[in-house]
């Protein structure tokens, strides 16, 4: 038996000071075994080794030790000693204090204050709440067993054992019935792989989601996680973030939307709104409408008003496409790719094409279907262009299967220059050597001493070997082996000898500063939408078996 302690007579029982309301005492008497013990509101003595009534000490509650047992409704209180307040159904338990309600709540205590009135349980010192896969671990529990609710407000944890999730706070509320929890102050979400931080979280340990209401940093292995509104599925491992969520990947990637989805299993992550994924390492920047980054695959994509700009140099490139995307290859070879209505500008070149890609393994930008390049006041097209780029600036580009280049030179006159294959160097920013191999086309315009322009020069060869000066200014043109041609004056000229047949002037659908790279969008479709001549041309030249 179970050795009661007395108080001090002037220190009172918690239940006594606060809830009980019985001005004198009655002995207690058995229960007939036809009453009704499922009364909700009422508690009864079920079991106590000793029974004292004590009119000296108390005129308000029983004392009781031993093996003590009490029940209201459906649950059991269990403790080694209690004053039982018999009118107002309160009562002050101590030592091993347990609550069991069916099989579903088990409460352990060293101490339990029961306020009848209230329906109120005040749970002190070494508490321990499970509710089902749920344990709740504190000092101090209230626990309002109408509603089903515990509150705790120095400090507690909450164990969800089927998700291998613990959750801490300064303060909490815990609905057993929804399995709703809301935790205050200094909150941590911590299981295996990650660690939840905040000031005020909802958790389910039904569903086992939480609920994002503040300010919030989610810290793992592989990313942190920044966000103030959203959810979080514990067991599943994924979220759906909104307001300006951004996940901070290992890897250097920055992934920032106004609505994000991210699946911590799969190492994939969404982005929609305003999306902005930054590569610190390969320095560039993506933004669109929509973004896709796969951390294991080391994929990501942009689309809707998709943009790249890279910073790897004081002079930003900025390009523009229906679809962006960067990965590694097999080699782990970073390679960025862009799809469909592609423009980029820079300072020193722009150009525009069907396609693009960037191998960093060779440091060749490679345009591809309708690709238009321009350098300074020169023009350079063709259906594919390479451009290699030593510290991301050109250093030469070749034009594997025919070219065309152009200046204009005043009026409705251009400068042009054609072939099967060309090959240019570039120094300083500057074009400064161009060699041109097969089917050499070529019409100039010579200026006269007086800047005008009366002559035109139509030549022919199988080679051409251009160097320009700095400033563009044209060094030499040498053209070989053979030679054919003719000068015709102006005002003899017809206007269909212009020309060469594959030449277009595209300086409408040049970007001319970072914002026209987004401008121009129907006429740049229409053109990606045309037959692409030059294509059509080197078939056309090519040997037919």
């Amino acid at each position: 038996m179970c050795q009661f302690v007395s108080r001090a007579d002037d220190q009172k029982p918690r239940a006594a000071q606060q809830g009980a309301k019985a001005k004198t005492v009655e002995r207690i008497t058995p229960q007939i075994p036809k009453a009704n013990r499922y009364q909700r509101d009422k508690v009864f003595l079920e079991n106590a080794d000793e029974l004292i009534a004590d009119e000296n000490r108390s005129k308000d509650y029983q004392i009781l030790r031993g093996n003590v047992r009490f029940r209201r409704g459906d649950m059991y209180m269990f403790c080694d000693s209690a004053y039982y307040y018999d009118k107002t159904s309160s009562l002050d338990a101590f030592g091993n204090v347990r609550m069991n309600q069916a099989d579903t709540l088990s409460v352990f205590a060293d101490v339990l204050h029961y306020f009848g009135d209230l329906h109120v349980a005040q749970l002190r010192n070494n508490v321990r709440l499970e509710n089902r896969s749920t344990t709740l671990l504190t000092d101090s529990l209230d626990y309002d067993i109408a509603a089903n609710i515990g509150y705790y407000f120095d400090g507690g944890t909450i164990v969800d054992n089927k998700n291998n999730t613990e959750l801490t706070s300064r303060t909490a509320r815990y609905e057993m019935d929804t399995k709703q929890a809301d935790f205050v102050t200094d909150v941590h979400l911590i299981s295996d792989e990650y660690e939840m931080n905040t000031s005020r979280l909802l958790y389910n340990t039904g569903s086992h989601i939480a609920t994002i209401v503040e300010e919030t940093v989610i810290v793992s292995d592989s990313n942190t996680v920044y966000t103030s509104n959203g959810w979080y599925n514990t067991s599943a491992d994924d979220a759906t973030l909104y307001d300006r969520a951004q996940i901070n990947a290992r890897d250097g990637k920055n992934l920032v939307g106004d609505t994000v989805y991210y699946n911590r299993k799969r190492n994939y992550g969404e982005a929609r709104g305003n999306v902005v994924l930054t590569d610190d390492n390969d320095k560039i920047i993506l933004s669109g409408d929509y973004g896709y980054h796969d951390e294991a695959a080391h994929y990501s994509y942009v689309t809707g008003n998709a943009r790249a700009r890279e910073f790897s140099q004081s002079d930003t490139l900025h390009l523009h496409a229906d679809t962006l995307c960067t990965l590694l290859d097999h080699d782990s070879i970073r390679v960025v790719k862009a799809f469909r209505g592609v423009r980029f500008y820079r300072s020193d070149v722009q150009g525009i094409c069907d396609s693009l890609q960037l191998s960093q393994a060779d440091s060749i930008l490679n345009l591809y279907r309708h690709a238009v390049l321009w350098n300074g006041e020169r023009q350079i097209s063709g259906a594919e262009i390479n451009i290699h780029l030593k510290d991301s600036t050109a250093d030469w580009a070749r034009l594997p299967n025919f070219g065309l280049m152009a200046q204009h030179v005043g009026e409705d006159y251009y400068d042009q220059l054609s072939g099967k294959y060309m090959f240019a160097t570039f120094d300083k920013k500057e074009l400064r050597t161009l060699d041109v191999d097969g089917n050499v086309t070529v019409i100039l315009y010579p200026q006269e001493d007086d800047s005008t322009y009366n002559k035109h020069v139509h030549a022919e060869s199988s080679y051409l070997r251009l160097v320009l000066r700095e400033r563009q200014q044209i060094d030499s043109i040498k053209m070989w082996p053979e030679v054919s041609g003719n000068v015709t004056p102006l005002y003899l000229l017809k206007r269909s000898e212009l020309y060469l047949p594959d030449f277009q002037w595209y300086d409408h659908l040049r970007p001319k500063r970072p914002e026209d790279v987004f401008t121009d969008e129907d006429k740049m479709r229409q053109l990606m939408n045309e037959p692409d001549k030059q294509s059509r041309r080197r078939q056309l030249l090519s040997p037919q078996p």
